[in-house]
């Protein structure tokens, strides 16, 4: 299943998922090399919830990122398109409620959470402005919006290595952990089809987005970036 065959059709992402979902975090946490832990702390903190903030987690997958935030204080609802993913996370004991979205046609009313943030799955949206568009709609004046996802590393030697590992060596590492190894090859593709950080951040502006910022995490492997709603 390459970037081409699959051209990000939803019900194909979807599928995707649903059959890798036992072991995605694990190969998740093989393509950051070890460093989603520390990532996921980052993009707590970027969101800086206090205690009773409603933070949409979009693309939620298994619920870690939206467990992080739970014990952070907030009130989490995870969305996700892939129902294997939201079941893995069930039987893992998430401690919050799933709900089955398409993050182009987000199921929630105006203004309907402090927060939102997407982990490493707005380059999986078919239509990506369109998911942030949503995110900014079901977001109240005032309220954050936060990305988290795969970028491009700032140093050209480091970015040719990160290149070579990302198409050779994780599509080899899942072919040893994976029953679906098909699947890591799209992600290595759709990481490498990104756009940079400071295309994003054009993303968000276009939306209306105030003090849009974007931070570096390991040399530009991801990059999080923040914007907030107009209003109060």
């Amino acid at each position: 299943m390459s970037r081409a065959d699959l051209d990000k059709k939803p019900y194909d992402v979807a599928g995707m998922f649903d059959a890798v979902a036992r072991r995605y975090d694990l190969m998740n946490d093989v393509a950051a090399m070890g460093q989603v832990s520390m990532w996921r702390d980052q993009m707590v903190e970027s969101l800086a919830v206090s205690e009773g903030d409603t933070v949409l987690d979009l693309a939620a997958g298994t619920g870690t990122s939206s467990a992080a935030l739970a014990r952070a204080g907030a009130r989490v609802v995870a969305a996700d398109f892939s129902l294997g993913m939201m079941t893995e996370g069930r039987r893992r004991g998430a401690p919050v409620p799933f709900v089955g979205a398409d993050a182009q046609h987000l199921p929630f009313l105006d203004d309907s959470f402090d927060a939102a943030v997407i982990s490493f799955g707005l380059r999986n949206v078919h239509d990506p402005r369109m998911g942030l568009q949503e995110m900014v709609r079901v977001v109240r004046p005032g309220g954050t919006v936060v990305v988290c996802e795969f970028s491009t590393p700032t140093n050209s030697l480091f970015r040719t290595v990160y290149e070579r590992y990302l198409l050779r060596a994780l599509p080899a590492a899942a072919r040893g952990l994976s029953s679906n190894s098909d699947a890591y090859d799209y992600l290595a593709e759709s990481i490498l089809d990104w756009p940079g950080q400071t295309e994003l951040r054009s993303w968000f502006l276009e939306l209306g987005l105030e003090h849009c910022q974007y931070r570096n995490l390991s040399g530009g492997i991801v990059a999080l970036h923040r914007g907030y709603v107009p209003g109060d």
